[in-house]
């Protein structure tokens, strides 16, 4: 019986569920989603990513025996043709987006699906309270995973021996032009290979801890759209990190990335409504929305994360926190819109991660930040980058400014020769309309 092995967000071939549990003759295919490409536009530095990685997985399968077909266009279409082809099965990976889902029910009418797990460490339905409900606190679920993240080795999949490449109609690759997209260049650390990316990280782990929350220093792992995309597994980076000295804080953020993936598994429906059914009643102020997309907001800090955001698709960890709570607390504004304007540009972004980290820094999801946590922009750059380094390397017109004049509100308004934004509003007064509107949030 002739298998399909659809990669999706598992674009490797080591420890890959779909070649691990493969049989007899097979097509390892990739599609371009049409449905997914046409709303994303034409210079998305991530189809530029998948794109050159999926060239690289093509020779990987090579190299054991296999190619890989890579198909652009519907996928509802491109299985029935397969099925006419004499297609029995698909070999996937699972997916728990709101899209990711609705494709597959739609799939199954056409071919038989067998979905497999290695997206992350441990599947969501398989962790649940005593009374057998799901987790809903991060602590207690991660405690409770004490012999997982204890281990020294999660064992990893192994290609399936004699697998046969089917015979199938497929030749050319089509280009990004093909597709209606234009090459971009990407971060220097993505044109390395995943493992030596991977080294360079555990150079530097030993600090990760101290580092992390520094934006002008390189303390992070900057993994997160290699995981997203699956050119390295959960499993891989845990078995290398392991055995290095302070790897633990690392180790529990993994989890933290396990945590939103089973909140979304356990309640889809948070994708789209707030986790604690509260509501908040945000201003949405388009022109302060616009403001903050474009770095125009007058706080340095908020402008220079957003603009090297906008022209780079990376944030800081702590940038993100911050630029959130901004948002959706001194701006009032749905987190919701925050969410979306990250799904367009963010090189890792993944719907639970991102969601619940939204929810997160809006008060309203799982284990959330209370209401009265309100990130002062100005008292986080003076603490995270006393130097204003981040800020004067993203904002050349402020790069003669002193630190102190850009970590006080206000602050660059004495200069008379400077042409810059004024701050779009006061954190003194936002926060009091925050507390006001956050604490009167009805259930």
């Amino acid at each position: 019986m002739k298998s399909i092995l659809w990669f999706r967000r598992d674009l490797r071939v080591n420890d890959n569920a779909i070649l691990a549990h493969a049989k007899g003759e097979v097509l390892p295919i990739f599609i371009f989603d049409t449905n997914i490409l046409s709303g994303l536009d034409r210079d998305d530095k991530r189809v530029s990513f998948i794109y050159q990685s999926v060239l690289q997985l093509k020779i990987d399968l090579q190299i054991l025996g296999l190619d890989l077909a890579v198909y652009y266009g519907d996928p509802e279409l491109i299985f029935a043709q397969l099925k006419q082809d004499g297609f029995k099965s698909v070999l996937c990976s699972c997916d728990f987006d709101a899209y990711a889902l609705q494709r597959d029910r739609q799939i199954e009418t056409i071919l038989e699906m067998k979905r497999f797990y290695d997206s992350y460490l441990l599947h969501p339905s398989l962790h649940v309270k005593a009374d057998s409900t799901p987790y809903r606190v991060f602590t207690p679920y991660y405690k409770a995973l004490h012999p997982l993240w204890m281990s020294d080795y999660i064992e990893q999949f192994v290609p399936a021996k004699n697998l046969q490449l089917a015979k199938a109609n497929f030749t050319s690759v089509p280009t990004l032009s093909d597709m209606g997209f234009v090459m971009q260049k990407l971060p220097d650390f993505l044109y390395k290979s995943s493992s030596d990316h991977l080294e360079d990280f555990v150079a530097k782990i030993e600090h990760y801890k101290e580092n992390r929350d520094f934006f002008a220093l390189d303390g992070t792992s900057n993994m997160g759209i290699r995981l997203r995309f699956g050119l390295i597994s959960p499993k891989q980076i845990f078995n290398r990190v392991k055995r290095e000295v302070g790897s633990e804080f690392y180790i529990r953020e993994l989890f933290w990335r396990e945590f939103y993936a089973y909140i979304l598994y356990h309640f889809p429906q948070t994708q789209y409504e707030n986790f604690n059914d509260s509501e908040v009643a945000y201003e949405n102020n388009e022109r302060y929305f616009q403001a903050w997309c474009d770095g125009e907001t007058g706080f340095p800090l908020i402008d220079a994360t957003m603009r090297h955001f906008n022209q780079t698709g990376l944030m800081h960890n702590r940038l993100r926190m911050i630029t959130a709570s901004f948002l959706c607390k001194n701006l009032l504004i749905d987190w919701r819109w925050g969410e979306q304007y990250f799904a367009k540009k963010l090189l890792d972004y993944e719907a639970s991660s991102n969601i619940g980290s939204w929810q997160w820094a809006a008060g309203t999801g799982a284990d959330a930040a209370p209401y009265f946590r309100i990130f002062n922009p100005c008292l986080q750059s003076e603490k995270f980058d006393a130097q204003a380094k981040f800020i004067r390397s993203i904002i050349p017109q402020l790069a003669q400014c002193t630190p102190k004049s850009l970590h006080v509100e206000g602050g660059l308004g004495e200069n008379l020769f400077l042409d810059y934004p004024k701050p779009i509003i006061s954190l003194a007064v936002s926060r009091q309309k925050a507390l006001a509107a956050f604490s009167k949030k009805t259930v």
